[in-house]
């Protein structure tokens, strides 16, 4: 997840600690408590909000990957 610090490099720290927690109920595959919803269009593409940053991930079989995270704009979902 290498990659993953280069998401996080354009918050900032509180922003980084809250997606950090975030993340890391993903990966566990925890989303209760969490405002994650279901891609349309994908099938098993989701997101999860926390006020205007989004973070967007596959769910398949046991593992979870994280794809991208930023904040809210017009291409945010475009793939």
């Amino acid at each position: 997840m290498q990659n993953l610090e280069k998401l996080l490099r354009k918050f900032s720290n509180k922003e980084r600690i809250e997606i950090e927690r975030i993340v890391e109920k993903v990966v566990n595959r925890n989303l209760n408590g969490l405002n994650c919803k279901k891609l349309k269009g994908f099938r098993d593409l989701f997101r999860v909000r926390k006020g205007n940053i989004r973070i967007i991930f596959k769910l398949t079989g046991r593992e979870a990957h994280i794809l991208n995270i930023e904040r809210r704009r017009e291409d945010t979902y475009k793939f």
